[in-house]
């Protein structure tokens, strides 16, 4: 039986544990560590599930899922490296953080695989990307798969496509509750109540999304953009207001923040 430690209680690792019970984990293969007290006891009271300290959950669990923030990492890889046995799984869901980081400061040989999960984990449609570390097998990256498919999708990319990954489905929810934010305001400016017009963008963001699955983003827009009608000069407002361009450099800048906190904790 596979016992997974998640080092870190936040939101991405409750969400975790909760989409493992979901998928049918006994809550024995599941323990967790957490340094706030208060936070400890409302996850371990809603699942039922063992806290640990750091030092133990190294020892007993066989994959340890490390969910904390970049700058944490230090004091919590000094915890956990003495206390690691061999062949053990490192899973790292920390943005921005390479395994080659892990893999200095963990025991030669440790099996690390770097995540980039999002924040849509916590109602089961996270967009995930895995890379393998040096010491990484196929098996590994399959437990791995089938860990995060309980809360989402998985896709596997080379390391080095990480940092665009992470701005594009690490941050990219943000950028949709930001568009949809000002579309609500904007029906608010047109006349319509707030709980109007958060209904009518939130059901046509759903909606488009759910489209999206199985369609072309530039066939769908033609299909509702009729010449000369209100979509087309909708649309012609975005371009000329340089929207794609926006969306590039906001990608792109969220990019190389990604880079600058790998290289921050190499």
């Amino acid at each position: 039986m596979t016992t997974i430690a998640v080092l870190g209680a936040g939101k991405i690792g409750e969400s975790l544990l909760s989409g493992l019970l979901q998928a049918g984990r006994a809550p024995e293969q599941l323990v967790f560590t957490e340094r706030r007290p208060e936070r400890a006891a409302e996850v371990a009271d809603k699942y039922g599930l063992t806290q640990l300290s750091v030092p133990d959950a190294a020892r007993r669990a066989d994959v340890l899922v490390i969910s904390v923030k970049p700058q944490d990492i230090g004091a919590l890889l000094d915890e956990v490296a003495p206390n690691l046995p061999a062949g053990k799984l490192v899973v790292s869901m920390c943005a921005g953080l390479s395994t080659g980081l892990f893999e200095r400061r963990l025991p030669e040989g440790t099996a690390v695989v770097r995540v980039m999960p999002n924040t849509p984990m916590l109602v089961g449609e996270a967009m995930s990307a895995i890379s393998p570390g040096t010491h990484a097998t196929d098996e590994h990256l399959e437990l791995v798969e089938e860990l995060l498919g309980s809360v989402g999708r998985v896709v596997r990319v080379p390391e080095g496509q990480q940092d665009a990954v992470t701005a594009l489905s690490g941050s990219g929810p943000a950028y949709f509750f930001y568009v949809v934010e000002a579309m609500i305001d904007a029906g608010v400016l047109l006349g319509l109540p707030r709980e109007t017009a958060t209904e009518l963008v939130v059901q046509s963001a759903t909606g488009a999304a759910a489209m999206l699955r199985n369609g072309h983003p530039v066939t769908l827009r033609e299909a509702v953009t009729s010449p000369g009608g209100t979509t087309a000069a909708g649309i012609r407002q975005l371009e000329n207001h340089a929207v794609r361009a926006a969306v590039f450099d906001a990608v792109e800048a969220a990019r190389d923040r990604s880079v600058q906190l790998g290289r921050a904790d190499d």
